[in-house]
């Protein structure tokens, strides 16, 4: 097999020592996309945009007794594999998960910003969001929609058929499978490097991190939730990866299953470059924009606070790899946890003053979330530079 040079590192050696098996498979998914949603992007090219937009929209919605509409094979496809629940799915089963997730939405938060995310942008991942620019670029907007999804997915009936969730996690498997057209036909994209744009490894390391990396981090950070909670939660988040096109042959299929897919992804994955300083940074510096704050004293002083708890969570060597502000992390954690009791009697006893502290403003990101005033939209972007394509 032909794999990308930027694959060809001792890490990966190491990975292959580890797990020889999971290793060559991650390698292999490096240059997977999603067949089912790049055929129906590729046969929704032939459309006027309105008219594309228009017809995911009225697939994403077919009311009961009514036929879906008419479109290309391509589109009813993927609608009919989306329709199609695994059989390992239980909808019951995800409630503790979701009663987890609202519980503990400040260390949710928390772990995501200044945990996941960062770590996730420091592999190339970073390169398809630094090529097109759109954490670059539009970093308050990303941040949002990110925190729309989740929420969204974790509301009661939001992963059921046509709920906010599903929906999400669909329109996001279509806007991966534009962004790899685009980024196919573009020059800027080194295919022999890097192997293909969004792959079905990056996706599926993604949810990973998104699921089994988060609850690590949350744990550090004080959040306290059962075995059978976080098995709700993996599976939720399990639900989710398979509607944003992962392949079943590269999706976790528990906690423990998802770390080691995490770890081996980590060590295959080159390190960091330009591209995931840039994003990085950026994404700790979008915190204060996300929730309103355009002070700009108190906008840093909330940025250094995130710097300093993602420092604390992803570790010293990353975070100097990422360019980081050279600060001391030690005694940030149980600092944080104390914080996290002490904002919970504040807020009950003196929410004014608990608002205005870093620990408030930063655990309230979750808030911050993308809601338009027409609801979910399904524009998909018609130019690969962010600053250049229609609204999406």
């Amino acid at each position: 097999m032909s794999i990308p040079t930027d694959y060809d590192n001792p890490g990966c050696a190491q990975a292959r020592a580890l797990n020889p098996e999971m290793a060559e498979n991650y390698i292999a998914h490096t240059m997977a996309g999603d067949p089912l949603a790049d055929a129906a992007v590729e046969s929704l090219a032939a459309l006027e945009r309105s008219e594309s937009n228009q017809l995911i929209s009225d697939c994403m919605s077919i009311p009961d007794g009514k036929e879906p509409p008419d479109a290309p094979p391509e589109v009813h496809a993927l609608f009919d594999d989306a329709m199609s629940p695994p059989d390992w799915l239980d909808p019951a089963a995800l409630t503790a998960g979701i009663n987890m997730f609202h519980r503990n939405r400040k260390t949710v938060v928390a772990g995501m910003l200044a945990g996941v995310l960062v770590e996730g942008f420091s592999t190339n991942i970073s390169q398809s969001f630094f090529i097109t620019g759109r954490l670059r670029d539009q970093g308050v907007l990303r941040l949002q929609q990110n925190n729309r999804h989740m929420l969204e997915i974790f509301f009661p009936g939001g992963m059921a058929p046509y709920g906010d969730g599903w929906k999400l996690s669909v329109r996001i498997r279509l806007v991966h499978a534009q962004v790899r057209h685009l980024l196919n036909c573009s020059e800027e994209w080194d295919a022999d490097a890097l192997g293909v744009p969004l792959s079905a490894a990056h996706v599926g390391y993604a949810i990973t991190a998104f699921s089994a990396r988060l609850l690590k981090h949350m744990r550090r950070l004080g959040a306290s939730f059962s075995e059978q909670e976080a098995a709700s939660f993996m599976a939720t988040w399990r639900y989710a990866g398979l509607l944003m096109g992962i392949p079943e042959s590269i999706l976790f299929h528990g906690e423990a299953d998802a770390l080691e897919l995490y770890e081996i992804g980590t060590l295959c994955e080159p390190e960091p470059g330009a591209s995931s300083i840039v994003l990085a940074n950026s994404l700790v510096n979008s915190a204060p924009l996300v929730i309103g704050i355009t002070d700009s004293a108190q906008g840093r002083k909330l940025s250094q606070y995130v710097y300093k708890v993602s420092r604390a969570l992803i570790g010293n060597t990353l975070a100097d790899q990422l360019s980081y502000p050279k600060q001391s992390a030690f005694g940030t954690l149980p600092w944080f946890r104390l914080q996290g009791r002490y904002d919970r009697f504040m807020s009950r006893f003196a929410p004014k003053i608990a608002r205005k502290s870093n620990f408030s403003n930063f655990t309230t990101l979750l808030s911050g979330s993308r809601y338009d005033d027409e609801g979910i939209t399904y524009d998909l972007p018609d130019h690969v530079y962010a600053e250049e394509s229609s609204k999406w």
